[in-house]
């Protein structure tokens, strides 16, 4: 008896058991439905962020206040990055490099042209003249905030694609030098980015620039954070670029020597790191439902071979009396324990890539195929058939052809 047999009657035998064996065949699709739809959401967003966060590179640093918790339950918040210690950093770091200063100006602006405006959730920053390149933004059309239009304000402004879609037609040279209002101000527009695409649902391309110090005057409060970030002009080097940096930042901040930071430096290359060590238990938690869905679809697959074992107990005799040898038996029922194993698989896979893709793109991610957890799916489904099917196997490979041929 061939493998090709073996399969032949592995079908007919779930055929003739329908009922039973879809049951057990969408348990384990479940289970594979879980493990696969998971891991490809996480698979998806991380690989998502990663796009949205290469354009960083690994020659770039941020510099945030300590929040919350980074440094134990008794650390204190430190206090914003103020307009003046981040002019003052910008102004005496020296290493070779370019510090690039932000402002969030506010998250619900409206932007009007003639008659067309977008929904109210325009965010709008204020930045200096090294923010574009920092970020890996490009320009589409225009040009860039001078230093000195940075430093001293104006009412110009640099549009990201989108805004261009939804006022312009899509048509960038057609927003150069037109006058918008951006929650409730009036800019000229000086440029238009080209697209970055979106991460996890927050769009790069729907945002408003305008200079720092045009944003200082209309957004800034005491509570206001001044964002730094530094791009280092050789990446073999941002070692020696974040120590220079911590130690202008404390002299900026006014720490003593006993104080500790009240400040912390993000590479930009750990990012990733972070994301994808905090999804771990994501992911244990995905593995841990699918071996309990699994679980019980083995102990179920079992007790349908065993039933199977018993109803075709007349048919295993006649095939031993037929010359069928114990292995031929074994595998036989081994092989129909996988098959439907790997029916459920199959199912399983193809729910929990949709599944997973589902989610991602909802979280502004790109559809992945998940090859790796493809493979294990399919690995796994082997195993538990083998698992479930090798008693019930063993013990129709034991049975008496005499005694076999006279059950009823």
């Amino acid at each position: 008896m061939n493998f090709t047999e073996n399969i032949r009657i592995a079908m007919d035998s779930v055929r003739a058991n329908w009922l039973r064996a879809t049951l057990t065949l969408i348990i384990i699709a479940f289970g594979i439905m879980a493990l696969v739809g998971i891991l490809t959401a996480i698979d998806s967003a991380i690989y998502s962020l990663n796009d949205n966060l290469s354009f960083l590179g690994a020659n770039t640093f941020d510099v945030d206040p300590i929040g919350d918790g980074a440094r134990g339950r008794d650390t204190k918040r430190g206090e914003p990055f103020t307009y003046s210690q981040s002019i003052k950093f910008k102004e005496r770091y020296q290493f070779p490099a370019r510090a690039a200063l932000s402002i969030w100006g506010t998250g619900t602006a409206t932007v009007v042209y003639a008659n067309r405006e977008t929904n109210p959730n325009i965010p709008i920053f204020g930045v200096d003249e090294n923010y574009i390149e920092a970020k890996g933004f490009t320009m589409n059309q225009g040009r860039n905030f001078t230093a000195r239009e940075a430093l001293q304000g104006g009412n110009i402004a640099i549009l990201g694609n989108d805004l261009v879609e939804d006022l312009f037609q899509g048509r960038a040279e057609s927003a150069i030098d037109k006058i918008i209002t951006a929650g409730g101000n009036k800019y000229r527009v000086v440029g238009v980015l080209k697209s970055k695409g979106s991460s996890m649902n927050q769009s790069e391309d729907r945002r408003v620039l305008v200079p720092l110090q045009t944003a200082k005057r209309y957004y800034d409060t005491p509570e206001t954070n001044y964002n730094i970030m530094v791009a280092v002009n050789d990446p073999s080097r941002i070692e020696a670029a974040i120590g220079e940096a911590t130690v202008l930042l404390r002299n900026v901040r006014g720490l003593r020597a006993d104080q500790q930071n009240d400040f912390e430096i993000t590479k930009s290359d750990s990012l990733i790191g972070i994301i994808k060590e905090n999804t771990l238990y994501l992911r244990l938690a995905a593995v841990g439902i699918a071996l309990i869905t699994l679980l019980g679809a083995a102990i179920g697959l079992m007790n349908i071979m065993l039933v199977s074992v018993t109803e075709r107990t007349r048919e295993i005799g006649v095939r031993k009396a037929l010359g069928a040898t114990r292995q031929n038996v074994l595998t036989q029922f081994l092989v129909e324990a996988v098959v439907i194993c790997q029916m459920g698989g199959l199912l399983g896979i193809a729910l929990g890539v949709l599944v997973g893709n589902v989610v991602t793109l909802l979280l502004g991610g790109s559809f992945l195929f998940p090859w790796l957890w493809i493979t294990i799916a399919l690995i796994t489904c082997t195993f538990v058939g083998l698992l479930s099917g090798l008693y019930p196997a063993m013990r129709a490979a034991e049975l008496d052809p005499i005694e076999s041929l006279r059950y009823e």
